[in-house]
């Protein structure tokens, strides 16, 4: 551990004592306490991030989130009791994309370490999130000597296996804008070197094993959870009642994530078109984040505007932005139906919410919360390369009352059974504390906060 003076103390720092704390590192995006979701690389490993540290301290423990300062953002910005985050700088003043953060790590984990020597900082373990993290917690792991747990959200050789098969005559640009060749190879160093692995899904334990050489006795299967404080389902009248003050009117489908060609929206538009044509009257609402899109997210929407005027749905499909944090669970409970329709989604974060708040769902098969969902039961489980199979599987939701009230209840059920994020947090808690021998937190101690 690292021990030194504490002079000269950062406004908004304060000193560091024989108390040790969880270090969480997720160097790209914007990580804030009230992130922009749907803002470039910001999207549901921030939530995750946020969410688990929330519930850490709660469980007594206290949380540092490392991330990188940029633009005109404060150095320090308070969570919540015991979490905050840390902003480091690196590189210039400008954002920079997650594929290509990893060339300034180097000079974050200098600064980094250099505040946490100045201000005094000890941690029990680190707990990097994404490749470009996880470079920054190999690092710093070893010159504090602590264990490192790494969680890799998704996995290089999964998307670039995706992305490939989809379009084949791409796959020069695909790495030339997502650089494979340097992330599988960072991948590997990162998940052969770590102390623990943690995948959030069973299908990510199985292509770290089969694609990275690694032993499934090294990897711990801890899926993301859900603040069920939040999401929950609510009684038909009150859900009415959030439908007008919405704006919801006849069958709604709803689907919500950052402007990305691999969310697959426009999967989801060719789905939709059979749906309506048997329900003329129902909507499609797509929130994708931020107004001022960049050049590939405008290229992204210009396509989905195409498909819309191509398949004369123009009347049906609504678009909405950004979706505060707070309005998002009734936005779910409003809709009919929400879809995950990724082509490739390392988990599926929005339909374990919307499961939760007993909107029904459809899932992509191509993605690791369909390894845990039964099809018909907690969810209708489709092809999203299929668009007639999408949107039959979505039409039967919507029509039948029995097969609706099922997915409604069941999926509700599993969220609150597998998800809740007090049950994720202690399951990565036990897995660490075998790994250290060093007792973190305990149920009691969430028990004795709230």
């Amino acid at each position: 551990m690292i021990n030194n003076s504490k002079n000269n103390i950062t406004e908004g720092i304060s000193p560091g004592s024989d108390e040790e704390r969880i270090m969480m590192i997720s160097t790209h995006g914007y990580v804030a306490s009230e992130p922009p979701l749907g803002a470039p690389d910001t999207g549901g490993q921030v939530v995750y991030v946020l969410e688990l540290s929330k519930k850490l301290a709660q469980f007594g423990s206290k949380v540092d989130i490392f991330t990188r300062r940029f633009e005109d953002q404060a150095e320090i910005d308070e969570v919540a009791e015991n979490v905050r985050i840390i902003r480091i700088k690196c590189g210039s003043k400008d954002f920079i994309p997650k594929e290509y953060l990893y060339e300034k790590i180097p000079e974050w984990v200098k600064n980094t370490l250099g505040f946490i020597k100045h201000h005094n900082l000890s941690y029990s373990f680190v707990n990097s999130h994404y490749w470009d993290a996880g470079l920054a917690g190999h690092t710093i792991s070893e010159k504090l000597e602590i264990p490192h747990v790494h969680t890799p959200h998704s996995l290089g050789t999964w998307k670039k296996e995706q992305m490939e098969g989809d379009f084949p005559e791409d796959a020069d640009a695909f790495e030339k804008k997502y650089n494979f060749s340097d992330r599988i190879k960072n991948e590997t160093m990162i998940y052969r070197s770590c102390d623990l692995l943690i995948a959030t899904t069973p299908v990510q334990v199985d292509k770290i094993e089969s694609d990275y050489d690694i032993s499934q006795k090294k990897i711990s299967m801890v899926p993301p959870g859900y603040d069920d404080n939040r999401f929950f389902p609510v009684g038909e009248p009150s859900r009415q009642a959030i439908r007008a003050q919405i704006g919801f009117t006849g069958k709604t489908v709803f689907a919500v994530s950052r402007l990305a060609v691999n969310k697959g929206f426009d999967l989801l538009l060719n789905g939709f078109t059979l749906v309506k044509e048997r329900i003329p009257e129902a909507t499609l609402v797509l929130a994708i984040g931020f107004e001022d899109r960049d050049e590939v997210e405008e290229g992204i929407y210009q396509e989905l505007l195409n498909i819309i005027k191509e398949k004369r749905i123009e009347k049906n499909v609504k678009f909405v932005g950004f979706i505060p944090d707070e309005e998002l669970p009734d936005y779910y409970r409003a809709a009919d139906l929400f879809v995950l329709s990724s082509r490739y989604e390392p988990f599926g974060m929005t339909a374990v919410e919307a499961m939760a708040s007993g909107t029904p769902c459809v899932v992509t098969i191509h993605g690791g919360l369909s390894r845990v969902l039964d099809h018909g039961i907690h969810a209708m489980l489709a092809d999203t390369f299929d668009c007639e199979e999408l949107g039959i599987s979505m039409y039967q939701a919507l029509k039948y009352k029995t097969l609706y009230r099922r997915l409604s209840e069941k999926g509700a059920q599993r969220a609150r059974a597998r998800f809740t994020w007090t049950g994720v947090t202690q399951k990565l808690l036990n897995e660490v504390e075998d790994l250290t021998d060093v007792t973190l937190g305990s149920a009691a101690n969430l028990t004795e906060r709230i």
